[in-house]
């Protein structure tokens, strides 16, 4: 490789690239000196153990926390600044180029699901609340809800809720969504549903996606490509896709991860 940096060396192909990210908490640093290219239509996982820093790494590419040092690209257009350097109005249209959905769903309870979905919809644009209502049936649509556009959200299911929270992700039509532990507190039976979603939203409509998670089965299920983040290390120790990960026995860490149960899942062939 070349002494250029990922942006200087990027192609069409890629959708985010982190450079020479650096987050840290006061004096405590914790993941530095990440650097990675998220290609498009990729399913992107971000692994590793308990607080390694995995959704403070998302939080740093999606706008909510200021890294101590680094930025991210939103796209690989000669010239443009990450995130981090741009001024508001140019953060403000980044922000338009990607959807998330947070661990818990954080929907609001006092609002119906098609109310939820509207939300982002009537504060970002000016279309008219009849129009609005309808794109926001329509995503609740593409994730299977059909029909329970009236419902609350205590009404439905843990899984159907984590739909909601897709389909609010998908209401303004990014072609990046980022997902923080989408499959936390569901059955397995709701888990490998809510996978299979994910992988007919990438090859349906070509949505990238980066996906925090330590769930084994999601991993090995969906995962195009993956990073490793270490926290005593303080940053990437493995990248690529994890079944080729987990024939690499050249890191301890890693392989303990991939590894981990894998007596209990009987059967189970990652």
């Amino acid at each position: 490789m070349s002494g250029e940096s990922l942006t200087e060396q990027c192609l069409s192909e890629e959708a985010i690239i982190v450079e020479n990210l650096t987050m840290a908490y006061d004096e405590q640093v914790i993941q530095q000196d990440l650097n990675f290219i998220v290609k498009r239509n990729d399913i992107f996982i971000i692994m590793g153990n308990s607080g390694s820093g995995k959704s403070t790494l998302m939080r740093a590419m999606t706008g909510l926390d200021r890294p101590v040092a680094g930025d991210v690209y939103y796209s690989c257009q000669s010239g443009r600044l990450g995130y981090w350097q741009a001024p508001k109005a140019e953060q403000q249209r980044m922000m338009t180029q990607y959807g998330v959905m947070f661990q818990n769903g954080a929907l609001f309870s006092s609002m119906t699901l098609v109310e939820n979905v509207a939300m982002r919809l009537a504060q970002m644009t000016y279309y008219s609340p009849s129009r609005i209502r309808k794109i926001a049936a329509y995503k609740l649509a593409l994730v299977g809800l059909k029909g329970f556009e009236h419902y609350y959200p205590s009404e439905i299911s843990g899984g159907m809720q984590k739909r909601v929270a897709i389909a609010r992700a998908m209401a303004m039509d990014p072609p990046i969504l980022f997902f923080d532990e989408p499959s936390a507190g569901l059955d397995p039976i709701s888990s490998k549903l809510l996978d299979e979603l994910l992988l007919e939203l990438r090859d349906s409509m070509g949505i990238t996606m980066v996906v925090v998670t330590h769930e084994l089965d999601s991993i090995f299920s969906i995962a195009n490509d993956a990073i490793f983040l270490d926290h005593e290390q303080q940053t990437i120790i493995a990248r690529g896709h994890p079944k080729a990960m987990l024939k690499d026995d050249s890191n301890p860490y890693v392989q303990a991860f991939l590894r981990r149960d894998r007596e209990e899942k009987k059967g189970y062939k990652p």
